[in-house]
Protein backbone atom coordinates (compact mmCIF):
# COMPACT_ATOMS: atom_id res chain seq x y z
CA UNK A 1 0.00 0.00 0.00
CA UNK A 2 1.60 3.57 -1.19
CA UNK A 3 2.63 5.71 2.18
CA UNK A 4 -0.01 7.71 3.25
CA UNK A 5 -3.00 5.53 1.97
CA UNK A 6 -2.28 3.15 5.59
CA UNK A 7 -3.33 6.28 7.66
CA UNK A 8 -6.27 7.47 6.21
CA UNK A 9 -8.50 5.65 8.50
CA UNK A 10 -7.02 6.91 11.93
CA UNK A 11 -4.64 10.14 11.56
CA UNK A 12 -4.16 13.61 10.17
CA UNK A 13 -3.45 13.69 6.20
CA UNK A 14 0.01 15.21 6.39
CA UNK A 15 2.06 17.38 3.78
CA UNK A 16 3.71 13.90 2.55
CA UNK A 17 0.27 11.93 2.30
CA UNK A 18 -0.35 14.33 -0.19
CA UNK A 19 3.13 14.33 -2.13
CA UNK A 20 3.12 10.69 -1.92
CA UNK A 21 -0.30 10.04 -3.56
CA UNK A 22 0.20 12.78 -6.24
CA UNK A 23 3.35 11.54 -7.42
CA UNK A 24 5.49 14.39 -6.79
CA UNK A 25 7.65 16.48 -3.93
CA UNK A 26 6.58 18.13 -0.88
CA UNK A 27 7.31 20.91 -2.21
CA UNK A 28 5.93 21.15 -5.48
CA UNK A 29 2.63 20.50 -2.93
CA UNK A 30 3.55 23.45 -1.28
CA UNK A 31 3.81 25.56 -4.72
CA UNK A 32 0.50 24.22 -5.74
CA UNK A 33 -0.60 24.94 -2.31
CA UNK A 34 0.89 28.62 -1.99
CA UNK A 35 1.71 29.87 -6.32
CA UNK A 36 -0.70 27.50 -8.41
CA UNK A 37 0.63 29.33 -11.02
CA UNK A 38 3.88 28.15 -10.87
CA UNK A 39 2.85 24.55 -11.22
CA UNK A 40 1.15 22.82 -14.46
CA UNK A 41 -2.44 22.67 -14.73
CA UNK A 42 -1.86 18.40 -14.81
CA UNK A 43 0.19 18.45 -11.66
CA UNK A 44 -1.51 21.19 -10.42
CA UNK A 45 -5.35 18.55 -10.56
CA UNK A 46 -3.37 15.12 -9.83
CA UNK A 47 -2.65 17.57 -6.63
CA UNK A 48 -5.30 19.50 -5.89
CA UNK A 49 -7.48 15.30 -6.38
CA UNK A 50 -5.01 13.94 -3.83
CA UNK A 51 -5.83 17.20 -0.99
CA UNK A 52 -9.41 16.51 -1.87
CA UNK A 53 -9.14 12.76 -1.70
CA UNK A 54 -7.20 12.78 1.63
CA UNK A 55 -8.65 15.38 3.29
CA UNK A 56 -5.48 17.67 3.73
CA UNK A 57 -5.95 21.12 4.72
CA UNK A 58 -2.67 22.96 5.35
CA UNK A 59 -1.52 23.95 8.61
CA UNK A 60 -0.55 27.57 9.37
CA UNK A 61 -0.61 27.08 13.03
CA UNK A 62 1.70 23.87 13.81
CA UNK A 63 3.39 25.36 16.29
CA UNK A 64 0.73 26.13 18.60
CA UNK A 65 -1.57 22.97 17.04
CA UNK A 66 1.63 20.85 19.03
CA UNK A 67 0.34 22.29 21.53
CA UNK A 68 -2.93 21.27 21.00
CA UNK A 69 -4.79 24.51 20.77
CA UNK A 70 -4.58 28.13 19.24
CA UNK A 71 -7.18 29.64 21.68
CA UNK A 72 -9.16 30.81 17.81
CA UNK A 73 -12.58 29.54 17.29
CA UNK A 74 -14.15 30.48 14.10
CA UNK A 75 -17.97 30.92 13.28
CA UNK A 76 -19.17 30.55 9.71
CA UNK A 77 -22.61 32.62 9.12
CA UNK A 78 -24.71 32.50 6.18
CA UNK A 79 -24.65 36.79 5.83
CA UNK A 80 -23.45 39.86 7.79
CA UNK A 81 -26.40 42.05 6.54
CA UNK A 82 -28.87 39.61 9.25
CA UNK A 83 -29.34 41.21 12.57
CA UNK A 84 -29.88 38.01 14.13
CA UNK A 85 -27.13 36.29 13.45
CA UNK A 86 -24.61 39.31 14.63
CA UNK A 87 -26.93 39.31 17.94
CA UNK A 88 -26.38 36.07 18.43
CA UNK A 89 -22.64 36.35 17.32
CA UNK A 90 -22.22 39.34 20.22
CA UNK A 91 -22.64 37.00 22.62
CA UNK A 92 -21.18 33.96 21.46
CA UNK A 93 -17.83 35.89 21.32
CA UNK A 94 -18.36 37.81 24.75
CA UNK A 95 -19.11 33.99 26.62
CA UNK A 96 -15.52 32.93 24.17
CA UNK A 97 -13.73 35.98 25.17
CA UNK A 98 -13.83 35.25 29.02
CA UNK A 99 -12.28 31.92 28.55
CA UNK A 100 -9.22 33.77 26.89
CA UNK A 101 -10.28 32.63 23.05
CA UNK A 102 -10.80 34.90 19.81
CA UNK A 103 -13.13 34.11 17.45
CA UNK A 104 -12.80 34.39 13.58
CA UNK A 105 -16.05 35.03 11.45
CA UNK A 106 -16.43 34.67 8.10
CA UNK A 107 -19.59 34.70 5.80
CA UNK A 108 -20.37 32.36 3.32
CA UNK A 109 -23.06 34.34 1.48
CA UNK A 110 -25.89 31.27 1.28
CA UNK A 111 -23.40 29.26 -1.24
CA UNK A 112 -22.50 25.57 0.19
CA UNK A 113 -19.17 25.56 -1.99
CA UNK A 114 -18.15 28.96 -0.27
CA UNK A 115 -19.11 27.65 3.09
CA UNK A 116 -17.15 24.52 2.42
CA UNK A 117 -13.91 26.58 1.64
CA UNK A 118 -14.09 28.73 4.85
CA UNK A 119 -14.60 25.88 7.08
CA UNK A 120 -11.08 24.46 5.09
CA UNK A 121 -9.32 27.91 5.59
CA UNK A 122 -10.34 28.34 9.26
CA UNK A 123 -9.39 24.55 10.12
CA UNK A 124 -5.75 25.33 8.28
CA UNK A 125 -5.50 28.56 10.24
CA UNK A 126 -5.57 26.19 13.61
CA UNK A 127 -9.14 27.01 14.72
CA UNK A 128 -10.11 24.72 17.97
CA UNK A 129 -13.65 24.22 16.97
CA UNK A 130 -16.20 26.09 14.84
CA UNK A 131 -19.55 27.27 14.96
CA UNK A 132 -22.09 26.23 12.13
CA UNK A 133 -25.53 27.65 10.90
CA UNK A 134 -28.27 25.04 10.23
CA UNK A 135 -27.95 21.67 9.14
CA UNK A 136 -27.74 21.56 5.49
CA UNK A 137 -23.71 20.66 4.42
CA UNK A 138 -22.65 17.90 2.03
CA UNK A 139 -21.06 14.69 3.83
CA UNK A 140 -17.93 15.63 2.17
CA UNK A 141 -18.01 18.22 4.66
CA UNK A 142 -18.93 16.64 7.74
CA UNK A 143 -16.67 14.11 6.49
CA UNK A 144 -13.88 16.51 6.94
CA UNK A 145 -14.40 18.17 10.12
CA UNK A 146 -14.53 14.54 11.34
CA UNK A 147 -11.33 13.31 10.11
CA UNK A 148 -9.65 16.40 11.55
CA UNK A 149 -11.00 15.54 14.27
CA UNK A 150 -12.67 19.40 14.98
CA UNK A 151 -15.37 20.12 17.65
CA UNK A 152 -18.30 21.58 16.03
CA UNK A 153 -21.58 22.83 17.41
CA UNK A 154 -24.65 23.40 14.87
CA UNK A 155 -26.93 26.67 16.29
CA UNK A 156 -30.40 28.08 15.24
CA UNK A 157 -31.63 24.78 14.70
CA UNK A 158 -32.83 21.87 16.62
CA UNK A 159 -33.72 18.67 15.11
CA UNK A 160 -34.22 15.98 17.82
CA UNK A 161 -33.53 13.22 14.75
CA UNK A 162 -30.22 14.66 14.01
CA UNK A 163 -27.37 13.17 16.41
CA UNK A 164 -24.69 16.23 15.25
CA UNK A 165 -24.33 18.42 18.70
CA UNK A 166 -26.84 21.42 18.34
CA UNK A 167 -28.25 24.25 20.39
CA UNK A 168 -31.15 26.06 18.31
CA UNK A 169 -34.76 26.20 17.98
CA UNK A 170 -37.36 24.59 16.20
CA UNK A 171 -38.31 26.85 13.16
CA UNK A 172 -41.13 24.62 11.92
CA UNK A 173 -43.13 24.22 15.14
CA UNK A 174 -42.42 27.53 16.15
CA UNK A 175 -43.63 29.70 13.13
CA UNK A 176 -46.34 26.40 13.30
CA UNK A 177 -47.53 28.75 16.50
CA UNK A 178 -47.61 31.30 14.90
CA UNK A 179 -49.61 30.54 11.79
CA UNK A 180 -52.00 28.78 14.06
CA UNK A 181 -53.03 32.00 15.86
CA UNK A 182 -53.38 33.74 12.30
CA UNK A 183 -55.72 30.93 11.42
CA UNK A 184 -57.30 31.29 14.36
CA UNK A 185 -58.26 34.77 13.72
CA UNK A 186 -60.24 33.56 11.05
CA UNK A 187 -57.57 34.60 8.03
CA UNK A 188 -58.38 31.74 5.42
CA UNK A 189 -56.03 33.09 2.53
CA UNK A 190 -52.62 33.03 3.08
CA UNK A 191 -49.43 34.92 1.79
CA UNK A 192 -45.87 33.65 2.21
CA UNK A 193 -42.57 35.56 1.77
CA UNK A 194 -40.09 32.92 2.75
CA UNK A 195 -36.06 33.16 2.24
CA UNK A 196 -34.78 30.65 -0.73
CA UNK A 197 -35.38 27.09 1.00
CA UNK A 198 -32.67 25.27 -0.91
CA UNK A 199 -29.89 24.58 1.33
CA UNK A 200 -31.49 26.47 4.20
CA UNK A 201 -33.05 24.25 6.69
CA UNK A 202 -34.28 27.41 8.76
CA UNK A 203 -35.93 28.85 6.02
CA UNK A 204 -37.57 25.27 5.01
CA UNK A 205 -38.84 24.85 8.34
CA UNK A 206 -40.99 27.78 8.65
CA UNK A 207 -42.64 27.23 5.38
CA UNK A 208 -42.82 23.62 6.29
CA UNK A 209 -44.55 24.89 9.63
CA UNK A 210 -47.02 27.57 8.03
CA UNK A 211 -48.04 23.98 5.76
CA UNK A 212 -48.86 22.08 9.18
CA UNK A 213 -50.88 24.77 10.54
CA UNK A 214 -52.80 24.87 7.24
CA UNK A 215 -53.34 21.36 6.89
CA UNK A 216 -54.50 21.38 10.87
CA UNK A 217 -56.61 24.31 9.55
CA UNK A 218 -58.36 22.18 6.72
CA UNK A 219 -56.39 24.43 4.22
CA UNK A 220 -54.66 22.67 1.36
CA UNK A 221 -50.77 23.88 1.49
CA UNK A 222 -51.28 23.85 -2.64
CA UNK A 223 -53.28 26.82 -2.00
CA UNK A 224 -51.19 29.42 0.10
CA UNK A 225 -49.35 32.28 -2.59
CA UNK A 226 -45.87 32.02 -2.15
CA UNK A 227 -43.05 34.62 -2.56
CA UNK A 228 -39.48 33.16 -2.67
CA UNK A 229 -36.64 35.67 -2.41
CA UNK A 230 -33.66 36.56 -0.92
CA UNK A 231 -32.70 38.59 2.16
CA UNK A 232 -33.68 42.40 1.86
CA UNK A 233 -36.23 45.27 3.11
CA UNK A 234 -36.39 45.93 -0.80
CA UNK A 235 -37.16 42.45 -1.77
CA UNK A 236 -39.65 41.87 0.96
CA UNK A 237 -42.03 44.93 -0.28
CA UNK A 238 -41.46 43.46 -3.89
CA UNK A 239 -42.55 40.09 -2.99
CA UNK A 240 -45.37 41.76 -0.89
CA UNK A 241 -46.67 43.70 -3.52
CA UNK A 242 -46.66 40.70 -5.79
CA UNK A 243 -49.28 38.71 -3.36
CA UNK A 244 -51.57 41.73 -3.10
CA UNK A 245 -51.99 40.55 -6.58
CA UNK A 246 -53.02 37.34 -6.36
CA UNK A 247 -56.55 36.00 -6.68
CA UNK A 248 -57.85 35.70 -3.79
CA UNK A 249 -56.23 38.29 -2.44
CA UNK A 250 -54.68 37.32 1.25
CA UNK A 251 -55.71 38.96 4.52
CA UNK A 252 -52.11 37.41 5.84
CA UNK A 253 -48.75 37.55 4.95
CA UNK A 254 -46.51 35.59 7.01
CA UNK A 255 -42.75 36.31 6.44
CA UNK A 256 -39.73 34.47 7.02
CA UNK A 257 -38.12 36.88 8.94
CA UNK A 258 -38.64 40.33 10.52
CA UNK A 259 -36.36 42.37 7.68
CA UNK A 260 -39.24 40.47 5.20
CA UNK A 261 -41.67 41.88 7.12
CA UNK A 262 -40.45 45.51 7.10
CA UNK A 263 -40.56 45.78 3.74
CA UNK A 264 -44.09 44.94 3.13
CA UNK A 265 -45.00 47.12 5.93
CA UNK A 266 -43.46 49.50 3.69
CA UNK A 267 -45.49 48.56 0.49
CA UNK A 268 -48.86 48.15 2.49
CA UNK A 269 -48.51 51.85 3.22
CA UNK A 270 -47.72 52.78 -0.30
CA UNK A 271 -50.30 50.51 -1.62
CA UNK A 272 -53.15 53.03 0.64
CA UNK A 273 -53.48 49.28 2.30
CA UNK A 274 -54.22 50.01 6.63
CA UNK A 275 -52.47 47.21 8.61
CA UNK A 276 -54.56 45.39 9.90
CA UNK A 277 -57.69 46.46 8.94
CA UNK A 278 -56.62 45.12 5.33
CA UNK A 279 -54.23 42.95 5.93
CA UNK A 280 -52.32 41.37 8.54
CA UNK A 281 -48.47 41.33 8.13
CA UNK A 282 -46.22 38.63 11.13
CA UNK A 283 -42.58 38.51 11.08
CA UNK A 284 -40.06 36.31 12.71
CA UNK A 285 -36.77 36.70 14.67
CA UNK A 286 -38.19 39.66 16.86
CA UNK A 287 -34.66 41.90 16.14
CA UNK A 288 -35.57 45.68 17.29
CA UNK A 289 -36.74 46.58 13.72
CA UNK A 290 -39.96 44.67 14.64
CA UNK A 291 -40.70 47.50 17.51
CA UNK A 292 -39.63 50.93 15.32
CA UNK A 293 -41.60 49.91 12.20
CA UNK A 294 -45.51 50.98 12.17
CA UNK A 295 -47.65 49.40 12.81
CA UNK A 296 -44.96 47.19 15.42
CA UNK A 297 -44.26 44.01 14.20
CA UNK A 298 -46.37 40.55 15.36
CA UNK A 299 -43.48 38.12 15.30
CA UNK A 300 -41.21 35.38 16.86
CA UNK A 301 -39.19 35.44 19.59
CA UNK A 302 -36.06 33.75 18.97
CA UNK A 303 -33.56 33.76 22.46
CA UNK A 304 -30.65 35.06 19.79
CA UNK A 305 -28.16 35.50 23.09
CA UNK A 306 -28.78 33.06 25.37
CA UNK A 307 -28.37 30.60 22.16
CA UNK A 308 -24.91 32.31 21.26
CA UNK A 309 -23.39 31.97 25.13
CA UNK A 310 -24.61 27.86 25.20
CA UNK A 311 -22.91 27.34 22.13
CA UNK A 312 -19.86 29.09 23.00
CA UNK A 313 -20.01 26.80 26.71
CA UNK A 314 -20.54 23.59 24.87
CA UNK A 315 -17.63 24.01 22.18
CA UNK A 316 -15.48 24.69 25.08
CA UNK A 317 -16.62 21.73 26.60
CA UNK A 318 -16.05 19.95 23.51
CA UNK A 319 -12.20 21.13 23.34
CA UNK A 320 -11.96 19.77 26.79
CA UNK A 321 -12.72 16.71 25.17
CA UNK A 322 -16.04 16.34 27.14
CA UNK A 323 -19.21 14.33 26.03
CA UNK A 324 -21.08 16.49 23.54
CA UNK A 325 -24.28 15.51 25.41
CA UNK A 326 -27.62 15.78 23.99
CA UNK A 327 -28.79 18.34 21.66
CA UNK A 328 -30.53 21.58 23.23
CA UNK A 329 -33.62 23.24 22.42
CA UNK A 330 -34.74 26.66 23.07
CA UNK A 331 -38.06 27.99 23.14
CA UNK A 332 -39.66 30.71 21.41
CA UNK A 333 -42.47 32.88 21.84
CA UNK A 334 -45.13 35.00 20.07
CA UNK A 335 -43.96 38.52 20.36
CA UNK A 336 -47.63 40.04 20.20
CA UNK A 337 -47.63 43.70 18.53
CA UNK A 338 -50.22 45.78 16.30
CA UNK A 339 -49.97 43.96 12.89
CA UNK A 340 -51.76 40.80 13.32
CA UNK A 341 -55.76 41.29 13.56
CA UNK A 342 -58.76 39.42 12.78
CA UNK A 343 -59.66 38.45 8.97
CA UNK A 344 -61.31 41.24 7.63
CA UNK A 345 -65.07 40.62 6.13
CA UNK A 346 -65.44 39.95 2.43
CA UNK A 347 -68.44 41.52 0.52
Amino acid sequence: MPHGQENMGSSVPTLEDVAARSGVSTATVSRCLNTPSQVSATTRERVMRAVSDLGYAPNFGARALAAKRTNTFGAIIPTMENAIFARGLQAFQDELGENGVTLLVASSSYSPQQEEEQIRSLVARGADALLLIGQDRTPKTYAFLDKRKIPYVVAWVFDRTNTRPSIGFDNRQAMKALADEVLEMGHRHLGVITAEREGNDRARGRFEGICDAARDHGINPDSLAVEETTYAIDNGAQAFARLMACTPRPTAVLCGNDVFAAGALMMARKMGLRVPEDVSITGFDDIELAEIVTPALTTVHVPHREMGRRAAQKLLSLRAGDDPGPSIELATTIQWRESLGPAPARN
